[in-house]
């Protein structure tokens, strides 16, 4: 199938969209104490979420990004706010992952630091990975062992936080654990589930991708070799042709009754391989790894996508498994391969035209067309709901103007863009930004 046609989109209207969606994003926001701001999973829910998968943690980076492409404070101050709820929860979290528990919410208070200056943040963060640390079992932290829930993105999350220790703690444990196939080798995704994830979001490349960045940064050639035993399993199972790259959800299918064999964004599919092959091309300095990223935007660009070709496919505009993760890598690949933007304009184009506009502001809903009704409540957070849309829109307006490709706060399992021989934030900085002390502290 072929890749729709380009789509024309007025940056200053995109921007536009933005401003009101985060002024959506404001409004949904509700008192905590100590005067924080918290966030629940979607308005409707009776209690805030602080996690940053659908909570206050992951509205946080978004906070972040505007405050310092608008310029305007009330976003900086909004984001100290935020830090404070979020400081709150850690004492009585339970959950120790990434996108659901204490990691996460370290990462969030550590951007607030780093960005604001907030050292009551920075203490929260701290007070957070330790008690992390304290409920390691020698193994595990739970039930789940992959990138969203268990010790890959624990181990992500800590070496992002600065904690080197913790992150090669989390990470050991795949040495022994790793089961041998014809190709390479896999894990178990959550205890005693029998079928096996390939992709980033549970599966073998989300601990390949902990794996490779982990491993390189501390000099540690076995997490990185086991690394790419990981990835070579994904890649045998590749159902596609060879210009394509298109791996099933998992083996056995998982809930079959429920769960498309392939999908195509960052979660399950091919958007979010193609951010692993990216970092493997890096850590293993080998460009085979791009030609596999490459195969993924193929596979990607002619899916039909963004269009709603049937029930269940591509109903979702979210950074996790819709729109808003797809355009993070067609941002990536024009930063990194000079690729055309016709493609990023035809998701924004898709992302403003799905847009709901009212007196209150902007947001975009989800639809499961399984349920009636089928339009779903509009999530606030980053996975599944507006900052996560919002943070990608915002970028793909400064690179349209000839600005920086990097964010304000570097996602975890997202390689920062490599161009020109070296990595990191790009040349071109970000016209009046400074980093200032707001005077403004987080209380624990």
């Amino acid at each position: 199938m072929e890749a729709a046609e380009p789509a024309d989109v007025a940056v200053d209207e995109v921007e536009a969209l933005t401003a009101d969606a985060l002024r959506w994003l404001l409004g949904s926001a509700r008192e905590a104490g100590d005067d924080g701001l918290a966030w629940a999973t979607v308005p409707s829910d009776d209690e805030p979420d602080p996690t940053l998968y659908g909570g206050t943690a992951g509205v946080i980076p978004v906070l972040l990004e505007a405050w310092r492409h608008f310029g305007d404070d009330r976003y900086g101050d909004a984001a100290l706010r935020a830090a404070r709820s979020v400081a709150a929860a850690v004492d009585g979290r339970e959950d120790n992952s990434l996108y659901f528990g204490l990691t996460g919410l370290a990462f969030a208070l550590r951007a607030v630091d780093t960005e604001l200056g907030a050292p009551d943040a920075a203490a929260a963060a701290d007070r957070a990975l330790e008690l992390v640390r304290s409920r390691f079992d020698g193994t595990r932290w739970g039930d789940w062992f992959d990138l969203l829930g268990g010790n890959a993105g624990i181990g992500l999350g800590a070496w992002a936080t600065g904690d080197t220790d913790l992150a090669v703690l989390a990470l050991e444990p795949y040495l022994r654990t790793a089961e041998q196939t014809p190709a390479g080798v896999h894990w178990e995704a959550e205890a005693g589930r029998v079928p096996r994830f390939h992709h980033l979001s549970h599966g073998t490349l989300g601990i390949v991708y902990a794996l490779a960045g982990v491993g390189r940064a501390t000099g540690r050639a076995d997490l990185v070799e086991l690394a790419r035993a990981g990835a070579a399993d994904v890649v045998a199972r590749n159902e596609a042709g060879p210009a394509d790259f298109l791996v099933p959800h998992s083996d056995p299918q998982d809930h079959p009754d429920l769960t498309a064999r392939h999908s195509y964004g960052w979660c399950h599919g091919p958007a979010g391989d193609a951010q692993v092959f990216r970092l493997l091309r890096d850590v293993l300095d080998d460009p085979a790894w791009q030609s596999f990223a490459d195969r993924c935007w193929h596979t990607v660009t002619h899916s039909g996508l963004p269009r709603r070709l049937r029930p269940g496919f591509w109903d979702n505009n979210g950074r996790c498994c819709g729109t808003a993760g797809v355009l993070a890598l067609a941002c990536d690949r024009m930063a990194e391969q000079d690729d055309r933007p016709d493609f990023a304009r035809l998701l924004v184009a898709d992302l403003v035209s799905r847009a709901t506009r009212d007196a209150d502001g902007v947001r975009w809903s989800n639809i499961e067309h399984r349920a009636t009704p089928s339009t779903l409540e509009p999530h606030t957070g980053y996975a599944m709901g507006n900052a996560g849309i919002v943070r990608e829109l915002l970028r793909f307006v400064r690179m349209s103007r000839g600005g920086d490709p990097a964010y304000v706060v570097a996602w975890p399992d997202q390689p920062v863009v490599h161009r020109n021989g070296s990595s990191g934030r790009a040349s071109v900085p970000l016209s009046g930004f400074q980093p200032r002390d707001r005077g403004l502290s987080v209380k624990p």
